[in-house]
């Protein structure tokens, strides 16, 4: 177990935030408004929030169970509370770690294009292009090898940074900071949203259900989509929530700390929704673009607004603030597994942990330029799509596979411990009666997104 001079966090506010920041990305707003817009709206949101709360909301409570007993990382974890032969529990357990990093080697990239995106609002360099122009900025950015590299370094160095100050001084303040202006800045896009004039349509897709829509696209393809966006929101099943549990007390039950980190992560992602819906509407956008919705068509609203500048930056500060808690989240999961495993410092994890990020994120950095006829999965596809593939389809299920085993096999964890450490703490509680749920249904449950997304990947 950890010794007793581990780091903590300097409060529940801090520890809540921070949580929610690891789930908090561009999964909310990049990916759930499109998917959203794929699948018909409000129909979608409603199977979206049901599987949330009965898939989401057991997984996360797993992860900060492991966390806060074992006083480690996942990979730590695994041998710290497993009874008998830790090694076969912390293979598994370090090749879904490895998950975080195969994350940071594509995410770096992306957050570098959100600021870039911004600083070229603020400098006028995006408020006054046409339609056709805007695809053209797009493609001349992901076409730049040294914009690519420049923004990916500048995102790396201040994730490395934040963390290396310290959990308190560095992690827990800056979160704080990047999790109060998103809210501000989201509330402030969702009160402009509002007064644009395809307000009502706009609105009336996203929360009104629509029968047609679902009967449309399928109802299976409905509810599989919806699943798998409510799975993948949340990060679990790689260990980047279990290390914020390791710096907890046990004051307060997981079950209500988990509820209340998935309402703010779900609160950003519809209050996402409401600023870009209407936005569409407006201006006739499709809304199941696909991921150019973000850099493609949304800049095209801002530019038929007053004061394009101002909205644009605002926006792209608001998507860079978002990005930057997961960054900085899951950065402080491959550093504390230095200081836990390798025993460095943390200034010197940070700075290995940063040199190691650069250097293996430059694939997926120069995919899109110079390594642009290499196609890792067949097709137009890039180091991205197959990072992405990686941690998406394979890493994140398969390891909330192994998180519900670990927590219910007698021979690793075991349901009871897992039980009483949930519940531990003011809040509410976790039933006994669950146990079949979370160790039969559940498993299954995830394995069949799993099988799912494989054949529709490989056998279209």
């Amino acid at each position: 177990m950890q010794t007793d001079n581990r780091e903590s966090l300097g409060s529940r506010l801090g520890f809540l935030l921070l949580t929610a920041g690891c789930a908090i990305g561009l999964g909310n707003i990049w990916r759930f408004p499109y998917v959203t817009g794929k699948y018909g709206g409000a129909c979608f949101v409603a199977f979206y929030l049901f599987f949330l709360v009965v898939m989401g909301l057991p997984l996360m409570v797993m992860e900060l169970a492991i966390g806060r007993a074992g006083k480690r990382t996942l990979f730590g974890a695994a041998k710290a509370l497993t009874h008998s032969h830790p090694g076969a529990w912390q293979v598994p357990a370090g090749i879904f770690c490895a998950g975080c990093a195969v994350l940071m080697i594509f995410y770096t990239t992306v957050t570098g294009w959100m600021l870039c995106y911004m600083f070229d609002y603020l400098f006028g360099g995006l408020s006054a292009l046409d339609t056709e122009a805007i695809g053209k900025h797009f493609g001349d950015l992901t076409a730049s090898p040294w914009k690519n590299v420049l923004f990916m370094c500048i995102t790396v160095a201040a994730g490395s940074a934040i963390c290396g100050a310290g959990l308190k001084n560095g992690v827990e303040r800056i979160t704080k900071i990047l999790m109060s202006g998103l809210f501000v800045l989201l509330l402030v896009l969702c009160v402009r949203a509002l007064f644009l004039p395809g307000t009502k349509d706009g609105l009336k897709f996203y929360l009104m259900p629509s029968l047609s829509a679902v009967r449309k696209t399928g109802l299976s393809e409905v509810v599989v989509a919806a699943m798998g966006q409510a799975f993948f929101t949340l990060s679990l099943g790689v260990g980047s929530i279990t290390i914020f549990g390791s710096y907890i007390g046990r004051d307060h039950s997981l079950v209500k700390e988990s509820l209340i980190i998935i309402m703010l992560d779900t609160a950003v992602a519809v209050l996402a929704g409401i600023v870009i819906f209407p936005a569409c509407k407006s201006y006739g956008i499709d809304v199941s673009s696909g991921p150019g919705l973000v850099f493609l068509s949304l800049p095209d609203v801002f530019n038929h607004l007053i004061w394009p500048r101002l909205w644009g930056a605002v926006f792209f500060l608001f998507m860079s603030a978002a990005a930057f808690t997961t960054v900085v989240a899951v950065f402080e999961n491959l550093i504390a597994f230095m200081i836990d495993e390798l025993h460095f410092s943390r200034p010197k994890a940070a700075l290995v942990n940063a040199a190691v990020i650069a250097v293996f994120s430059l694939p997926c950095a120069l995919g899109f330029n110079l390594l642009s006829g290499v196609h890792p999965l067949g097709g137009d596809s890039t180091f991205l799509n197959l990072e992405d593939y990686i941690v998406s389809d394979i890493l994140l299920p398969l390891g909330s596979v192994f998180v519900v085993i670990f927590c219910g096999a007698s021979s690793a964890w075991g349901w009871r411990n897992f039980f009483e450490e949930a519940n531990t703490g003011k809040g509410l509680k976790l039933p006994l009666w669950t146990r079949w749920y979370l160790f039969t249904l559940l498993p299954l449950a995830i394995v069949a997104l799993f099988v799912i997304g494989t054949i529709k990947r490989w056998w279209p």
